[in-house]
């Protein structure tokens, strides 16, 4: 505890940037959180029901299956029955374009983690030669003394655990958002797989009605 102390109160502007990088980690963490949460809806019960509405051809019902199960699943779905609707042939590149936006913010202030789970282990690096290097200086004028070099070395490891640690978290939290992300993007998939199987549905119909008409 001693030795922490001593770190801190001898290394702290170099600390200080590492400590406003795990300041930044939480912050991301707790709004990602936040915000995933409130958008988690279960898709195993939601698409059956939007398919249903579908194939009876109730563009309405979808609608309001889509704004009661609301999140960023819902504002997709209204978006897919709103070009559905207006553009069947352009219907995937439409969807995609809406897809992508609503992936974007999944994706908002993941570049933060990325970014300092990368560059934590350096600031910690640069804090433990800046400590490294400060000893020596003690050492140049004061002689051989080993408790002072025991004191300076290990406050020097001190910042690189910090910087470590910090990335550590930092790069778990990525990882495990990112793989948050990569759900909802197979969500938002399924969803225009199911839209798109009704577009080739009525497709078949109508070339099958122009055929029948053609023979007749």
């Amino acid at each position: 505890m001693d030795l922490l102390l001593h770190s801190i109160q001898m290394d702290w502007p170099v600390l200080l940037p590492i400590l406003v990088c795990s300041i930044l980690v939480l912050a991301a963490v707790i709004n990602r959180v936040s915000f995933y949460n409130k958008n988690k809806r279960d898709v195993v019960l939601f698409i059956p029901k939007l398919q249903k509405e579908l194939a009876k051809g109730n563009l309405v019902g979808a609608q309001n299956i889509a704004i009661q199960c609301g999140g960023v699943i819902g504002e997709v779905t209204e978006e897919a029955v709103r070009i559905f609707t207006e553009q069947k042939k352009g219907f995937s590149r439409s969807f995609d374009i809406a897809a992508n936006l609503a992936a974007r913010k999944l994706e908002n202030h993941l570049t933060i983690l990325g970014t300092i789970g990368g560059v934590a282990p350096f600031l910690g690096l640069f804090g433990t030669v800046v400590r490294i290097l400060y000893t020596f200086q003690d050492l140049a004028t004061q002689g051989n003394q080993s408790a002072a070099v025991a004191m300076g070395i290990g406050s020097a490891l001190i910042a690189t655990a910090f910087g470590l640690g910090v990335a550590i978290c930092a790069v778990i939290a990525f990882n495990s958002f990112q793989s948050i992300v990569k759900r909802y993007e197979d969500d938002f998939q399924l969803i225009k797989l199911l839209f798109l199987s009704f577009v080739d549905s009525d497709d078949d119909t109508t070339k099958t009605t122009s055929s029948t008409i053609a023979l007749g």
